[in-house]
């Protein structure tokens, strides 16, 4: 278990797809954007880079100015921590929006603010109220010691939780303690605006509640990014050995066994430069619900997996077996650290979808898988959607 960003920077070359929001941002800022095709062959206006910075990735992802992101290699293994904590950010990014909207939602319910609106028709606290960003930091910019007090009374007693659980290993507190803290920090202002005014009056406990029930509620969830982030690796690798695989039969014919070529470091490295040479890449992209305006999309996420892959219907049978398989109960990250050094399968990624749909059920994350064919190009694509 971990935080969603261990890096100051990730070094893979994505490929990043602008919402409306998102490009009225950077044309106001004179960046020239880019005309972008993407694995299923299809062109949209985005940016390009060779490496990042996370927080501001997820700075962009928060201010719902991306749809899509995607990266392609002809290897992932020596990229793997990178990968997994892209997959990992993209992930809490959305559990950090679904969280301010959830808390919005149910705090402008509360009676202390219902109380509010009927003492001040004229400036109501609600679904529709709107409050200039400007105003609202400048409110808050003068009650910063409110804000401090009213984050300790909030996160103590979930702090306290934490420490008394004997379930959970030092790690695991250590991440929790930070990530609760993560969650309340990345609320917006309006949220901070709302948590500020009524600190301390009456009705505030109400809130209160609210606030600690879905910290709990969510640093479990939380627990699903991890899931996620192991599960697209093993898939991509999945999809990294047989391009390996097909490659060193075409370039070493006649040669038995060429299987076990691919083990050979210098080997490896030669295919893999043949594959980059022919563009034979595997593709992972992540697809967000949308915008600031998409209501009741922001907590879906799609991750598909291109690749060009001859047998279509092995891929897609492997898939709704695993999915279906009767797995012994062992936790994701268990069954994954215990498997001995190199016995790995190729299809390891397969089996952690039976896991992760597990995983997903405990916490309502509504999840599926789907194998298909792109219509317009000759790809298998594996397609995982979730609904946080």
């Amino acid at each position: 278990m971990c935080a969603e960003k261990k890096k100051f920077i990730l070094d893979l070359p994505l490929k990043i797809i602008l919402t409306e929001e998102g490009t009225s941002h950077f044309l106001s800022h004179k960046k020239q954007l880019l005309n972008l095709k993407l694995a299923d062959n299809r062109s949209a206006h985005g940016v390009s880079m060779t490496s990042f910075s996370p927080g501001s990735l997820q700075d962009m992802i928060l201010l719902g100015y991306i749809s899509k992101m995607e990266i392609s290699m002809p290897e992932f293994v020596s990229h793997r921590q990178d990968v997994m904590d892209l997959s990992k950010l993209i992930v809490f990014s959305i559990l950090y929006k679904q969280f301010d909207s959830e808390i919005y939602a149910a705090i402008i319910k509360c009676e202390c603010i219902r109380h509010h609106n009927r003492q001040n028709p004229s400036s109501l606290i609600d679904e529709k109220t709107v409050i200039p960003e400007k105003q609202l930091r400048m409110t808050l910019a003068m009650k910063d010691s409110t804000i401090q007090a009213a984050k300790k009374t909030i996160l103590d007693p979930v702090w306290k939780s934490i420490m008394s659980n004997s379930e959970y290993s030092p790690e695991e507190k250590n991440v929790y303690l930070l990530m609760t803290e993560k969650f309340l920090n990345r609320l917006t202002l309006m949220n901070w605006y709302i948590i500020v005014k009524f600190y301390k009056t009456d009705g505030f406990n109400e809130i209160l509640s609210i606030l600690r029930q879905q910290l709990a509620s969510y640093m479990t969830k939380s627990k699903v990014a991890e899931y996620i982030s192991v599960m697209v690796m093993e898939l991509a690798l999945n999809s990294e050995n047989n391009n390996v695989k097909k490659a060193a039969k075409y370039l070493y014919q006649g040669i038995d066994n060429s299987d076990t070529l691919i083990f050979d470091p210098k080997i490896r490295s030669e295919i893999v430069k043949e594959l980059q040479r022919k563009h034979e890449l595997v593709f992972l992209s992540w697809t967000l619900g949308g915008g600031s305006m998409s209501i009741g999309k922001q907590g879906l996420l799609q991750i598909t997996l291109y690749n060009k892959d001859d047998e279509f219907q092995e891929v897609k049978e492997n898939i709704e077996s695993k999915m279906s398989a009767n797995l012994n109960k062992k936790s994701l990250i268990d069954f994954y650290r215990q498997m001995p050094d190199g016995q790995e399968g190729t299809d390891l990624g397969l089996y952690y979808l039976s896991y992760l749909e597990d995983a997903c059920k405990k916490v309502n994350i509504k999840f599926e898988s789907i194998v298909n064919q792109s219509s317009s190009s000759d790809l298998t694509v594996i397609n995982l959607k979730f609904n946080f």
